[in-house]
């Protein structure tokens, strides 16, 4: 069971992204603070949940979280600073797009940068501890999911209905055949047989 938040002396939320490893697409990120008295059976990483369970969660935490925020960093913006700042910054514009402002951040992962003047932990694999950082990569990831549907109607021989825009061998085969889409991350490696990215 997850706990609720990393510490509850400050009003705190929990900070994720979505799609930071992908070839093509904008990264998300989502910022929540839920009511200290949530609870949900079904919450987790939502690497770990189904489409189904995930798109469930979200209309929870929508409708229960006491703020929530999500961010959008395009590809191009990604090229320019690079992958690891742009989820920095998609985060932090989360955070400062929430309608009640935290006090202290959760932050997944082993690092973050910011200009945001608030205190913060990092916790790695934090969203399969933490609820609020669960809860910010449902809506991360559900957000994201749903972004990429578009453009897979829009440039629908990449796949990206079904890969949503990660390096499959599928992915960058139709790169080779069709070659880059606006959508695709110029600084990313396309290459096929360069099987991962890192």
């Amino acid at each position: 069971m997850l706990e609720i938040s990393y510490q509850t002396e400050l009003l705190e939320a929990g900070c994720d992204e979505a799609g930071r490893g992908c070839l093509a697409g904008s990264v998300f990120a989502a910022a929540v603070i839920l009511p200290p008295d949530f609870h949900h059976p079904l919450l987790n990483d939502s690497k770990q949940m189904s489409e189904r369970n995930r798109n469930l969660l979200r209309e929870v935490i929508c409708r229960e979280a006491v703020a929530w925020a999500v961010a959008e960093i395009t590809a191009e913006r990604i090229d320019k600073i690079n992958i690891l700042n742009a989820s920095f910054e998609g985060m932090s514009q989360a955070v400062r797009d929430l309608s009640v402002q935290p006090q202290f951040l959760a932050i997944d992962g082993n690092r973050f940068r910011s200009t945001l003047d608030l205190p913060y932990k990092c916790i790695v694999k934090g969203d399969g501890k933490y609820a609020n950082i669960a809860a910010a990569s449902v809506l991360a990831k559900t957000f994201r999911d749903e972004y990429m549907m578009r453009l897979d109607a829009e440039y629908p021989m990449y796949g990206w209905a079904k890969n949503k825009g990660y390096p499959t061998r599928d992915h960058r085969l139709a790169v080779r055949e069709h070659g880059l889409s606006p959508y695709h991350r110029l600084s990313f490696n396309h290459e096929i047989d360069q099987l991962s990215l890192f």
